[in-house]
Parts: C-alpha cells; structure tokens; sequence
C-alpha cells in the first residue's frame, strides 16, 4: 500500500527563521534594484540570487530543507520586484505634484497592489502553472538551483555533474561581466546606419544570461522575438525615420524614434496580443476558480487531508474576500490623493469608477503578466509596456470626465491622479509577474502553495516597507531627470518620464493614437498567422512574444532567438544519447547558471554603483576600437566551448 502525501511527515517550509533570512536579503535586493532601476532603467530578477544566498546560510543548519529556502527566495523575490513600482512613482515627483514620497501614502499603495497581485495569482496558478505547458525559464531555473544545492537529484554522480555545469556557466556568465565592466572588452554594441530613405540600427548586448533564457523557453517563442524584432527594426524604426535630413546625428535620430515612436507601437501590439491572451486562457482561468472553489468545499466538510499538499491553495473565501476588502483603502487613499484637484468637488462617482477599473484591470494585467512570465521570464517581460496600457486606460477614464486640454493646474492634479491608479495597477502587474515564476519553482520542488502564497504577501509588505524610504533618499540625494530644480547628477528614471509623458499627452490632448493603433492592427495580423500556423500544426508565432520584439530594445532581445537555436539544436543531440533525460537536464543546468552567474553579479554590481556614485566603476580604459571584436570573439568562443564540454559530461556514463 502506498503512503498518503496529505499524511507523511511535512518537512520544515514557512518557519519564521526563512521569513527573518527572506527579510534581511529583501532590504538588500530591493535597494539595488530601485537604485539600478532608475539610474540605467534596468532590474535584475531576484530570486536566483536570494536562493544561492539562502542556501548558503541555510547549511549552516543542520534543519535547513529545500522548501524552507524556497521560501527564502519566495519572500526575496516579491519584494525585489516589487521595486519595480519606480517605474510609476517618481512620476509624480516628475511632474512636480510631489515633493518627496509620504511614507504611508507609498507604503500603503505599493502593499495593497502588491496583495492584490497575490490574491489575483492564487486561481492562476491551476491555470498558468499546473493546468500549462509555458517554460517559465527563471522558475525553472530556480527549481534547479535549489534541487542541485540540495543534492535532490537521484544519483550522486548526475547531481555532481549538475552542480558542475551551474558553477561552470555561472563562474562563466559573472566574469564575462566584470571584464565587460572593465572596458577591456565590450558589453554591448551598436551600429547605426541608413536604410532605404531612412536609418535603423543593429545592436546586442553580450549578455550570456540572455542566451541562457533563449536556451529555457524554446525555438517558437525565440523566432517569434526575433520575427518582432525584424519588424520594429527593418520596418518601423526605418520609416518612421525617414526622410533623413542632411547631416542628421544618426544615432540620436534612430534612439529618439525608438524610444517616443516605435515602442508605442510595439505597446499597441502588446495591448491586442493581451487581450487574445485573456481571451484564450479564460478557460484555464474560469477552470482554476472551479478547482479552487471545489477545493474549498472539501475544506469546509472536513475532507482537507484528502487535498495533496502541493494542491492545498489559499482558500478561495480568503483570497476573493481580501479582494474585496481591500477595495476599503484603496478607496480611503484615492480620496486622500484626490484632495486639491477637480476630482474633490465630487469624488464618490470618480473614486467608484477608478475601484472598478482597478478591479477590471488587475484581473486582466495579472493574466497577461503571468502569461507573460510563463512565456520568456519575469525579468524579460516588458512591464513597462503594461504600465504604458495601464496608464492610458486611467488617463482615458479622467478625460472621458473632464475632457483634455484644461488649464494647467486642473490638468496637473488629473496627471497626477492618474499616475497614482496607474501605481495601484502597476503593483498587481509587478507581482503578478514574478508570483507565477515562484509558483512554478514550488511546484518543481514540491512546494505548499498556499504557505508559498503567505510568504508573497509577506515579501510584498517587507518590499513596501523599504522602498519608499530609499527613494527619498535616492530623491534628495540627486532627484529625477525633469523634476523641478533637478541638478546635472539627477537619476534619468527614465520608464517613469516616459509614463509620465503619456498621461499629459492624453490629458492635454496631444498624444499620437495612430502609434498606438498601428500597433493594435500588427497585432491583430500576428495573431491570425499564428492561429493559422497552429490549425496546420506548425511552429507557433506566440502573439506577446512577437510585440515584445517591438517594443523592448534590440539589445535587450537579439540573443534570446539565438540562445533558443542553441537549445534546440542541443536537446536534438541530447534526444540521440543513451540518457536524453538526463542529457537535456543537463542543457537546462547549463542555462541556469548563465542566468545565476549574471544576476549574482548583478547585485554586486549595483552595491558598487550605489558606493561609487559612478556609471561605471570598474571602467579600467575608455572605450576603445578592439572591445566589441574582442567581445564577440571571447563572447561566442566561450559559449561553444562550454557547450562542447558540457556534451562530454552529458554523454559520458553515469556508472
């Protein structure tokens, strides 16, 4: 007779050491990420590196389990990208409505979009995590780094092998990193040249963290990025930018279209492919919410144990319930912020709309950043692109009320107002994103969900706890770029300008909708093809996949489609050995430790800016000539040649 899960003996998983060690690695991560986010408009995934760090802690005693430094990183992970909510709130200081960041106004809006990103991600996990077969490459990851450190594999020989080939990669990806840093060979590179009547540019970042991700989430959704690529590329940037006139600075007229023209379209056809997203996974969704509530049911009769623990959910009372609740302060504290404005006459009718919407919206947004998260990781989805479509949707509603184009003053606090909905929305977007990652690895190691679930609220609370203390510093430390009385060291914040700009053009009346619908019809058109390729079983062309290659930077996407060809071309030999199983495990260990070595790095690196207060503190040369073929010669060389050593492992046996 074979054992009962519900009943065996549950090893040791929310304690209240892994929440103390989850806090303290929370206030490290999520002040570099703020400080990174708005000082170079990029943050680095979290949850890899609070797993290593947790690992490393946890062996010190002898009690330490996997799942307890699974929730190390759950509670890490949420506040880390919690930072994220910068890409919204120094708007507000932007725009000049704020002076600073009140403490409980932030702190409370960035807790309760956070909680509410939970609680939305509960019933997506049936449909997202267990009920899908999307990659999830950084939960994925995760889950490998914790089961290597944790000697869960069978066999001491593969689990030896599998720690080899993270430390290998890993070793390989951070110092690739700080030699980048150093000058001494390139970190990215760029060329900008003229294409047909008008210019374009080719450009990639030499980011072995990227390859690793290409490698994790496979060929379709690969081409896709690279299909969208090609179209921003080739298609829009050059058009939008001709005709070129005499003697134009190349380089600034091809980075200004991309940035104020092209990524609107790119948002556009992220909006439409959202949309077809929801559209199709409603199903997954509305079966989840079933499973869930039938879930709840053998609670309340008393069949609980009968539930597997890695089925055992929040109770959907308590997650539809805190929902509900919630909308209480949320209400409380858009009256607050609406005080001074036009809304304050008659705030009740407004204040119901923008609750509703937030509703609305959150359940949409949390989808769609799930999906999105599942499809090509959370730190590679284009937040910032969701935060454009959630500010236009509050921007829409206040002009649908008063109009666009008043005066100044009144036109200010509805910018204003709009930001601040905008930040409620952005938390849910945010965590949405980074849960169902989390949710992926609990489930590869076994995990509690609803335990695993109480540590992301509780990573959420530490999150907005610590961040708007760092950005008053950050703020009067240097201020934002554009902000009154900015000085020439001001943080470029530079998703948070770009929001900004948005809800003034609709408010005042001057923003290009023809971007934005363009955008729609591309994807419109991607989403056919893709239907089509999916009736006549072939590769699919993921919709969200393709308007991510449009809206993100080339930079920041080219060498995912090429690590994808990597993997591809690797499972098809590991699938010819005498182990493939264990062959493409390997591949997966592989890329995990390019992400792992990257992200380490990451963290280091920000600590070094942030003491420094320099772009680049490891700067050894200036730039020079022989960096970017030095770059791509070490760059690729080192790829292949782990990949060759990691098939020799791969093959040899395991006896």
């Amino acid at each position: 007779m074979t054992s009962d899960p519900a009943k065996a003996a549950p090893m040791a998983e929310l304690t209240i050491r892994g929440v103390i060690l989850g806090a303290l690695i929370t206030l490290l991560f999520t002040a570099a990420n703020v400080y990174l986010g708005l000082k170079i408009g990029l943050t680095f995934a979290t949850s890899i590196p609070a797993a290593v760090i947790s690992m490393a802690v946890l062996r010190l005693f002898a009690t330490g389990t996997i799942l307890e430094n699974n929730i190390v990183q759950t509670i890490a992970s949420a506040a880390g990208t919690l930072s994220a909510i910068i890409f919204v709130l120094p708007g507000l200081v932007i725009i000049g409505w704020w002076q600073g960041f009140p403490y409980w106004l932030s702190a409370c809006t960035i807790a309760l979009g956070g909680i509410l990103g939970v609680m939305y991600s509960v019933p997506l996990r049936r449909a997202l995590v267990t009920g899908s077969d999307l990659p999830y490459p950084e939960g994925v990851a995760a889950a490998e780094v914790l089961k290597v450190g944790a000697g869960s594999r069978e066999g001491l020989e593969e689990n030896k092998r599998g720690l080899a080939a993270i430390v290998m990669s890993a070793f390989a990806a951070a110092s690739f990193s700080i030699i980048a840093k150093t000058r001494l060979i390139a970190e990215e590179a760029a060329t900008f040249f003229k294409f047909s009547s008008g210019a374009t540019s080719m450009s990639t970042s030499f980011s072995m963290a990227l390859i690793g991700v290409g490698h994790l989430v496979g060929l379709s959704v690969g081409l896709a990025m690279f299909v969208g690529l090609l179209i921003s590329w080739t298609a829009i940037v050059p058009y939008l930018t001709a005709p070129l006139a005499a003697g134009a600075d190349l380089a600034e007229v091809v980075g200004t279209t991309f940035r104020m023209k092209a990524r609107f379209i790119g948002a556009g056809t992220i909006g439409i492919a959202a949309i077809w997203t929801l559209l199709k996974i409603l199903g997954p969704i509305i079966s989840g919410i079933r499973s869930a509530l039938a879930a709840n049911r053998m609670r309340k009769d008393g069949n609980a144990g009968l539930l597997e623990l890695t089925e055992r959910d929040l109770p959907i009372s308590i997650v539809g319930g805190t929902i509900i609740a919630s909308l209480i302060p949320i209400g409380i504290l858009l009256w607050v912020f609406a005080q001074g404005g036009p809304i304050a006459a008659n705030p009740l009718p407004v204040i119901a709309l923008t609750l509703a919407y937030v509703l609305f919206a959150g359940i949409v947004i949390a989808s769609v950043c799930g999906y999105m998260a599942g499809l090509i990781g959370a730190s590679n989805s284009p937040i910032s692109g969701v935060g454009i479509l959630a500010v236009l949707g509050a921007s829409l509603i206040l002009a649908g009320i008063y109009g666009s184009g008043r005066d100044t003053t009144q036109t200010q606090a509805l910018i204003a107002y709009a930001l601040f909905v905008t930040a409620i929305v952005f938390g849910i977007a945010t965590i949405s994103n980074d849960n169902l990652q989390d949710l992926k690895t609990g489930q590869l190691v076994g995990a509690t969900p609803w335990k695993q679930q109480i540590a992301l609220v509780l990573g959420v609370i530490f999150g907005a706890i610590v961040i708007p203390p760092i950005l008053d510093l950050l703020n009067s430390a240097f201020g934002f770029a554009g902000a009154p009385g900015a000085g020439p060291n001001a943080l470029p914040a530079p998703q948070a300008a770009l929001i900004s700009a948005l809800a003034q053009g609709v408010l005042g009346g001057n923003l290009d909708w023809g971007l934005i619908g363009f955008g729609a019809l591309i994807g419109a058109i991607v989403v056919a093809i893709d239907e089509l390729l999916g009736k006549a079983g072939k590769l699919r062309l993921p919709p969200l996949a393709v308007g991510m290659g449009i809206y993100l930077p080339m930079a920041l996407t080219l060498l995912i489609p090429v690590g994808a060809v990597i993997g591809h071309f690797y499972n098809r030999w590991a699938m010819r050995q005498s182990n493939p199983d264990f062959a493409e495990r390997m591949g997966v260990l592989m890329a995990t430790g390019f992400i792992v070595g990257e992200s380490l790095f990451g963290v280091a690196f920000a600590g070094i800016v942030a003491a420094t207060n320099s772009d680049a503190p490891l700067a050894l040369v200036a730039e020079n000539g022989w960096a970017v073929p030095l770059s791509v010669i070490a760059f690729f060389g080192v790829i292949a040649a782990l990949y060759a050593r990691l098939r020799r492992w791969a093959s040899a046996s395991l006896g």
